[in-house]
């Protein structure tokens, strides 16, 4: 399986089926990724492999351990080790060929935004809008 940024600077192969996904809500997953959630899994160490890109990667690091790295080009989430456990954490955005991996876990749900709830009227579109106009008029 193969991922890579938005900008195709950091890429990396994983040589494991990844089946199961999770979405975290938690307010640094919210702040990192800018969306309600985070959704990412883990992988052994030994089945990842850089291929291009790992010196464009950036880090942020809270006091409490928490770590975002991202690319220092575009800004897209990366991919990083998980405090010496010999996993590392994938950015489920970032893969390329997820067909069969389901979202098997939603974490930290009572911190979730209070905006997260669709409300029974809520739009949903197989594309995006014609334009920012005609989604006005839709909502």
């Amino acid at each position: 399986m193969k991922g890579e940024c938005l900008c195709g600077t950091v890429k990396f192969e994983i040589e494991e089926e990844i089946r199961n996904l999770y979405q975290c809500h938690c307010s640094l997953c919210r702040k990192a990724t800018g969306a309600a959630a985070n959704a990412a899994t883990f992988v052994q160490g030994s089945a990842f492999r850089w291929v291009s890109g790992e010196s464009q990667i950036r880090s942020y690091k809270k006091p409490s351990g928490f770590r975002s790295d991202f690319c220092s080009v575009c800004g897209s989430p990366a991919p990083n080790s998980l405090r010496g456990s010999g996993m590392v954490w994938i950015p489920a955005g970032l893969l390329d060929e997820l067909v069969a991996s389901r979202i098997s876990a939603h974490l930290h749900t009572k911190s979730a935004a209070p905006w997260e709830q669709e409300s029974a009227e809520c739009i949903r579109l197989d594309g995006g809008p014609d334009s920012l106009e005609s989604l006005n008029k839709l909502l």
